[in-house]
């Protein structure tokens, strides 16, 4: 039987179907790890579970399924307010570093490459009855299930689940999992990388867990000097026996407990490297200072690692998430790349 096409619906249907449509119109929104539907943010809650976000209901119901083409109605341009005009401040050059005041400051311990632990797969449950039409739960499979002899018992045809192990991954636009190398641009491309693994189904539901913790996502903002990018994490009232900053050569690992029981926790590949042991970090009332001591005096273009070419970007002097390093009259290359310069000029 064909599948619907449409966003938010995903289900089986023949010809003669009578049964209605609910789906999404618009597109997907994908912001500082919230998830959305552009046709009905204002009624359905932003989530950070990927597996909430597709369980979101259809915001939109029509008297028949279709397995045309999808057309997806634009997302409403965001409206930019305007600040007036008002005189920058002048920004003091005369030192190279922020100054931290010694008894503030918590001294970093280098973090050991240790690999991430192995996913550990959840298993169907045979005893639980399933009824027809429940869609396996494997992320990128989406067989619906007919009977126990078709899709559980035995090793038929039915019975094999192709899907993704690990969770999925949004970065800078591109779209994929973190248990293969595949990443598209599109949502729709997304959603249909073939998985990567082949094993059985999981039709039982989600056993629910009394969860305590509540992830939350920070506003982040950086800037850099010469030999040091700064990194501010806005978060209140963060507890700093619990909390941890660690460092790496090529990434940045961030882990806040915060009041109500929530949690903020953020790896960062960096755009550069960085010597660990001569990098620290503060926790002050409302926000968390993290100082990136750099290996080299390289200008950084962005604060994480780009996963596509950036192009001919320039550097912004100033603050409020932008890149630049002040002080300096131009960017900061390394030997190849001022080479480079040099052979363009």
């Amino acid at each position: 039987m064909p599948r619907c096409s449409r966003k938010g619906c995903g289900k089986d249907f023949s010809e003669d179907s009578t049964e209605s449509c609910i789906f999404h119109p618009g597109a997907p929104v994908f912001h500082e790890g919230l998830k959305s539907w552009s046709c009905c943010s204002d009624s359905n809650k932003p989530v950070l579970d990927f597996d909430e976000f597709m369980q979101i209901k259809g915001c939109v119901e029509t008297d028949r399924h279709t397995n045309d083409v999808p057309v997806t109605e634009p997302a409403a341009p965001a409206i930019k307010n305007e600040a007036p005009n008002v005189p920058e401040k002048e920004v003091d050059t005369s030192a190279s570093t922020v100054p931290t005041p010694s008894s503030a400051v918590l001294k970093a311990v280098p973090a050991p490459s240790i690999p991430p632990p192995p996913v550990v797969e959840e298993e169907d449950d045979l005893s639980v009855i399933v009824p027809p039409g429940t869609t396996c739960r494997r992320k990128g499979c989406g067989v619906a299930f007919v009977s126990d002899e078709e899709n559980r018992l035995g090793d038929g045809e039915g019975t094999r689940c192709t899907y993704h192990p690990a969770p999925p991954i949004f970065r800078e636009g591109s779209k994929g999992y973190l248990c293969c190398k595949r990443r598209v641009l599109e949502f729709d491309e997304f959603l249909k990388i073939e998985g990567c693994k082949t094993g059985r189904h999981l039709f039982s539901p989600e056993i629910k867990l009394d969860k305590t913790e509540e992830f939350t996502s920070c506003r982040i903002d950086h800037y850099q000097t010469v030999d040091q990018v700064h990194v501010s994490v806005f978060a209140k009232q963060v507890d700093k026996e619990r909390s941890s900053v660690k460092f790496q050569e090529q990434a940045l690992s961030i882990d806040l407990y915060l009041p109500g029981s929530k949690r903020f926790l953020k790896t960062i590949e960096l755009f550069g490297p960085i010597t660990p042991e001569q990098s620290a970090f503060q926790v002050f009332g409302t926000k968390v200072e993290v100082h990136l001591k750099k290996t080299d005096n390289r200008s950084w273009t962005i604060l994480e690692k780009p996963t596509h070419d950036l192009g001919n970007i320039a550097l912004t002097f100033g603050v409020s998430g932008r890149t630049g390093t002040i002080g300096a009259k131009k960017s900061v290359l390394d030997a190849q790349n001022s080479a480079r310069e040099e052979t363009e000029g």
